[in-house]
């Protein structure tokens, strides 16, 4: 009963918040469409380029964040599957997170000098 409770007012909620938001008259104007910096008109260009130096970082830490968060759950899973398995899927684990590392260390994907 409670499940069918949550279902509905989920869908009620957000059908209320598609509709709030199609049905509510925009009016566009020059302040709303200009950057705000906490009070003071903006001292550069907003959409100044990044480096992809940087950008190809990030997303190396993201991935890597990943892996690490797969290992997390690990030392827990010792009490569900026999610690054989759980030792060869952490290693496994392991290993390809450090050749993954080792890899972009080569590859020069950690370099910052251009």
């Amino acid at each position: 009963m409670s499940l069918t409770l949550l279902i509905i007012m989920a869908t009620a909620t957000a059908t209320l918040l598609y509709a709030i938001n199609t049905l509510m008259p925009t009016k566009p104007d020059i302040n709303k469409l200009s950057p705000y910096e906490c009070g003071f008109d903006p001292l550069g260009n907003a959409r100044s380029p990044i480096s992809i130096q940087f950008f190809l970082v990030a997303i190396l830490f993201i991935l890597f964040d990943l892996e690490i968060i797969l290992l997390l759950p690990m030392p827990w899973s010792i009490n569900t599957n026999p610690t054989i398995t759980t030792t060869t899927m952490t290693t496994a684990l392991l290993i390809i997170l450090t050749l993954g590392l080792v890899y972009e260390w080569l590859q020069g994907g950690l370099e910052w000098t251009e």
